[in-house]
């Protein structure tokens, strides 16, 4: 088994809205392994999940740090899917692209930024599209397989994380975080930096795990019941390495110190787990009529005002 190592940082402001976390809402300890269906019997080292009490960014504190990245990151893609992932699918990416699309008043040849590109599917899917298309992604393997296996232009993928990686100012019609900014440990500061390469009226896509979750919380309850205080939110020392879950709110009073508004937002359901699947249908209905589903994906548009 790998050995990995971390720091550990003591949390004193929310990410998103920089409320003081000293009378944030805790919500349980969460273990560095998955905790399964009886947490007891686990064992190893846990941190706090807190909730923002202004915002509803649920986070760790103390947030792990490991002290090397690749890490978490350096994992072979082959050991995340089958082969068959590999194999490009046209409606790959394709909603979000309509949307953006709409939301623009797409023009051929603007140009577009993947950040976390993977292996490079989501480039591969907005050039077919008609964006000039760039990305970077901070997993080695990741990065490589995009290049020799997927066909991405080097000269389009840089390999960095966004702390370490800089384009133009105003560079861009359209930015991506598709499935990343739960995993940035500076989550508004990764959103102030790319407003500086979007060009003005320029949109942001965001999908990240929704702290709102009802699954999460029917979870929470049932490890309460069984005399522990553990909880399902975030995963911040095993995979997936979620560090964040995060509400519209979080963006809201994130927009107001950024100059950003929302253009759209919505919950999407996602996979139910822990269900059988004779109550996925109401379940689903539940969770789209009070918006407490898996994820949330916001459009943010730059403020030029």
């Amino acid at each position: 088994m790998k050995r990995l190592r971390y720091y550990f940082e003591e949390i004193t402001h929310c990410e998103m809205c920089g409320d003081d976390t000293t009378h944030h809402k805790i919500l349980g300890q969460r273990l560095n392994t998955s905790q399964g269906i009886r947490p007891k019997k686990k064992t190893g080292i846990s941190v706090s999940v807190k909730q923002c009490t202004n915002c509803q960014l649920n986070y760790s504190s103390p947030q792990p740090v490991p002290f090397d990245i690749q890490d978490h990151y350096g994992i072979p893609p082959e050991e995340y899917w089958r082969p068959i992932y590999f194999n490009f699918q046209p409606d790959y990416f394709a909603r979000e692209i309509a949307v953006a699309k709409s939301i623009l008043n797409f023009q051929n040849g603007m140009k577009a930024l993947d950040i976390g590109a993977g292996i490079g599917k989501g480039m591969i899917a907005m050039e077919k599209a008609g964006f000039d298309v760039y990305g970077f992604e901070p997993s080695a393997p990741f990065y490589e397989r995009a290049i020799s296996k997927m066909g991405v232009d080097p000269a389009k993928i840089k390999l960095g994380m966004i702390e370490n990686v800089d384009y133009e100012e105003n560079s861009f019609d359209f930015i991506t975080f598709g499935a990343v900014l739960e995993h940035l440990y500076h989550p508004a500061e990764a959103i102030q930096k790319t407003l500086r390469w979007l060009k003005p009226e320029g949109l942001i896509h965001i999908e990240v795990p929704s702290s709102r979750h009802f699954i999460g919380k029917f979870v929470n309850t049932y490890y309460r019941l069984m005399g522990t205080n553990y909880v399902t939110n975030i995963s911040p020392m095993h995979d997936p390495f979620h560090l964040y879950e995060f509400s519209r709110k979080s963006f809201e009073e994130l927009g107001k110190k950024l100059r950003f508004k929302i253009e759209s937002a919505e919950y999407h359901v996602c996979e139910i787990m822990f269900f059988p699947k004779i109550f996925h249908g109401v379940l689903n209905w539940y969770m789209k009529k009070t918006k407490t589903g898996m994820q949330l994906v916001v459009w943010l548009r730059k403020d030029t005002k």
